[in-house]
């Protein structure tokens, strides 16, 4: 089914406007092995690698880009740190937009190589996701560019493309139409928040409209080197925070807050929490997930089920609840993710014979 079938809880797009890729209805799977270890039985991922670029940002662009179409641009500036400038540039490609993208510097390779395949003019901006002033100074050149009469500037945050970011509100959707039960807690990575965002509101809308009765706890995951919203929502504090961003995993590396003063409040006003997690906890569950669930995933993907795991380990989960893990990137999106995954491992040429071994 076309994931426009959700078009009356959207931001208003004419149907002959309407790009689609094939995005959403993405899996949800039960845990096998990673939730019962950690003595939680019904924890469950929603693989956003089935998307069609491989990722969540699918759900961002194929609305953002509509509504471009629908009014007339020509023209996408936008940034990145990596899955949203692969989806972009895919859903301008099908629409026949331009599409120029200002990157983090730290972006893996083979989201860069996505972006020019698709046939985004890019760039990397030195210290972009890293510096608070230099991120945000990025998002005010681009803001002045998007309002020139043939272009639109598209971030995947709330606070600058809103009419986007309201496709991300179908994870909500489809998992309250996917899951048998009710679901009690719901696990988002985040770097600038949206995502979090996005899935309260989308919860919360089908809420009103009487569609749902009980709404998930929305849990702001983050790791401990990009504390903007996680650290300030579980202390208590009303806003989100700007940071010196230290951590290694790719496509969180927001150091400006961005949608996080948003994010702390809708994921407080759902009963979720925050939750950091450690660059090298993150790295142990992306293999745990590729070894022992069949989930290939990038780093970023496995932070919500790290954090889920860790709030176990504290006794914050009842262990007969609802929960659902955001697997939000494949794996084959960060070479270098790849190669720490299996640096352990060989493949050597030897000759026939040594399959009589095995």
């Amino acid at each position: 089914m076309s994931i426009w079938r959700w078009a009356e809880h959207l931001a208003p797009v004419p149907e002959a406007a309407r790009i689609t890729l094939g995005e959403g209805d993405t899996p949800l799977i039960r845990s096998r092995r990673i939730g019962p270890s950690a003595g939680l039985s019904n924890l469950f991922l929603k693989l956003e690698t089935g998307n069609a670029t491989g990722s969540y940002k699918d759900r961002f662009a194929f609305t953002a880009i509509s509504h471009m179409v629908a009014q007339g641009k020509t023209n996408c500036v936008a940034t990145s740190s990596g899955n949203t400038g692969a989806a972009l540039a895919a859903y301008c490609a099908a629409a026949g937009i331009r599409c120029r993208i200002a990157i983090v510097e730290g972006a893996p390779v083979g989201k860069l190589k996505q972006m020019m395949a698709y046939g985004a003019e890019i760039v990397r901006i030195r210290e972009f996701g890293m510096d608070a002033g230099v991120t945000q100074d990025v998002f005010d050149r681009l803001e002045r560019l998007g309002q020139r009469e043939d272009s639109a500037m598209q971030v995947s945050a709330f606070v600058y493309s809103p009419e986007g970011m309201s496709g991300v509100q179908t994870v909500a959707f489809e998992l309250a139409s996917q899951s048998e039960t009710s679901i009690d807690h719901v696990f988002c990575p985040a770097g600038g928040g949206g995502m979090c965002v996005a899935v309260a509101r989308g919860f919360q809308r089908l809420n009103e409209s009487e569609q749902l009765w009980n709404i998930p706890a929305v849990h702001c995951v983050q790791p401990e080197g990009n504390n903007t919203i996680a650290g300030p929502l579980r202390n208590g504090n009303e806003q989100a925070q700007d940071v010196a961003c230290t951590t290694q995993v790719s496509g969180l590396q927001v150091a400006s807050v961005v949608d996080g003063h948003l994010a702390v409040s809708e994921c407080r006003a759902t009963g979720g929490n925050g939750h950091l997690v450690t660059d090298e906890s993150v790295w142990d569950i992306q293999r745990r997930l590729s070894r022992e669930e069949g989930v290939f995933c990038e780093p970023a993907g496995a932070v919500a089920l790290t954090g889920a795991i860790r709030a176990a380990q504290q006794g914050e989960l009842d262990p007969d609840a609802v929960i659902v893990c955001m697997v939000t990137g494949s794996g084959f999106k960060d070479p270098a993710a790849m190669d720490r995954m299996t640096d352990d491992l060989d493949c050597p040429v030897m000759d026939a014979d040594v399959i009589d071994s095995w």
